[in-house]
């Protein structure tokens, strides 16, 4: 995590200008009690903010705990600070406006803000979304009409700190809806290998007939923390890959694998992250499956959407692209079948299922957190995708 100096400066002042302003307004008006309260909320946001700066949360040797409790720390800075400021815009328009009807909304929306940011940090991460979705294609073999792939991504296992019970019943959800296949599509960790070691014994739960497959996510190569030695990165991320493989998981790297039924086939194809900038393009599908616009019917597990569009698409005629990656930036707004995600202003595909001809793509938003540690609207998914022989 890295904290840039001239941003933090330029936060705090406007930080301070706010609070004093807050202060004397309160005092003016007779509220010396919630101007104390006030300055007692100011302080605690600038021990908070000085805190994070100088955790060393970028080092190898700093602890998962350490980095999950830095992240908490930034969160609640920004838990307050944000039902603040938006309280003060609203009343500052009010006092502007002569409507002092806005001046008590600004408190109602800043109590609002401040219990949603909070019901994302503690409730929704807990819950599981299960979504059903059939995808129909012309060239599906009659004998994988009706077959069920269970995708699952973004687990973020760090995020949890050695609590189990969360992911216990994620895998719990996953066997229960007895999948042909399960497929997770990266970022199982989101800093180091010793995230993931709590949870061994629980992904080695997952099951399923034709086999649990995965590929890496652009966390999973241990880029997030500062390595004192090239060699202790490449080890550790030798030593995720290879807890993946101990748990029974087939790992495909920039490989591929043929599932059969009676004389039919699919195939399934892994490529390593193909990411947008700044993230890697290490995904290669040629080395992945040589026959790239053969009949067969394909399947590629990818981390990063972006690849579809800049990879999949004009270099194949692979049938469904499996995805994760955007989190839909764990804030999302649903009403009906409408949602919106900011997600939308980076990737044109953030969640859901996309279609160009006949090609499909379908982007799993995610269980896991990263960044901050809440999920606001962007309930934790899994997917179980049922494949239809067009008719």
């Amino acid at each position: 995590m890295k904290i840039h100096w001239l941003g933090l400066i330029v936060v705090a002042v406007l930080c301070i200008a706010m609070d004093v302003y807050i202060c004397r307004r309160l005092r003016r008006s007779g509220y010396r009690w919630a101007a104390w309260f006030n300055g007692a909320l100011a302080v605690l946001t600038a021990a908070l903010a000085t805190g994070v700066a100088v955790m060393p949360l970028s080092e190898a040797g700093t602890s998962n705990s350490t980095f999950v409790t830095g992240q908490y720390m930034l969160y609640t800075f920004f838990a307050i600070l944000a039902p603040k400021a938006l309280g003060m815009l609203l009343y500052g328009i009010g006092r502007l406006l002569k409507q002092r009807w806005l001046t008590v909304c600004a408190f109602i929306v800043a109590a609002l803000v401040f219990g949603i940011m909070w019901w994302g940090a503690i409730v929704t991460p807990g819950k599981i979304e299960v979504k059903e979705v059939e995808l129909a294609f012309d060239n599906l073999p009659e004998a994988f009409d009706g077959y069920r792939i269970v995708q699952w991504s973004d687990a973020h296992l760090g995020t949890y700190n050695g609590r189990t019970a969360i992911v216990e019943r994620q895998i719990k959800a996953i066997n229960d809806l007895h999948p042909d296949m399960i497929c997770f599509t990266g970022d199982l960790v989101s800093r180091k290998t010793d995230e993931a070691l709590p949870y061994r014994d629980l992904l080695a739960q997952l099951h399923a007939p034709d086999g649990v497959f995965s590929v890496l996510g652009n966390h999973d190569y241990d880029n997030y923390v500062r390595w004192d030695d090239e060699k202790e990165q490449v080890a550790d991320r030798k030593a995720l890959c290879d807890l993946q493989t101990a748990a029974g998981w087939r790992l495909l790297n920039d490989d591929y694998a043929i599932i059969h039924r009676g004389d039919a086939q699919i195939v399934l194809i892994g490529t390593e992250n193909f990411g947008d900038h700044p993230f890697e393009k290490r995904g290669n599908l040629a080395k992945a499956y040589s026959g790239l616009r053969d009949s067969n019917f394909k399947i590629e597990l990818q981390h990063n959407p972006y690849a579809w569009r800049a990879n999949t698409l004009p270099n194949s005629n692979i049938d469904l692209m499996l995805a994760g990656h955007t989190h839909a930036w764990q804030i999302m707004l649903k009403l009906g079948d409408w949602r919106w995600s900011p997600a939308c202003m980076r990737y044109p595909e953030w969640g859901g299922a996309y279609r160009e001809g006949k090609q499909l793509l379908y982007v799993n938003i995610g269980t896991g957190m990263v960044g901050t540690p809440m999920r606001i609207g962007a309930t934790p998914e899994i997917t179980v995708i049922t494949l239809k022989k067009s008719r």
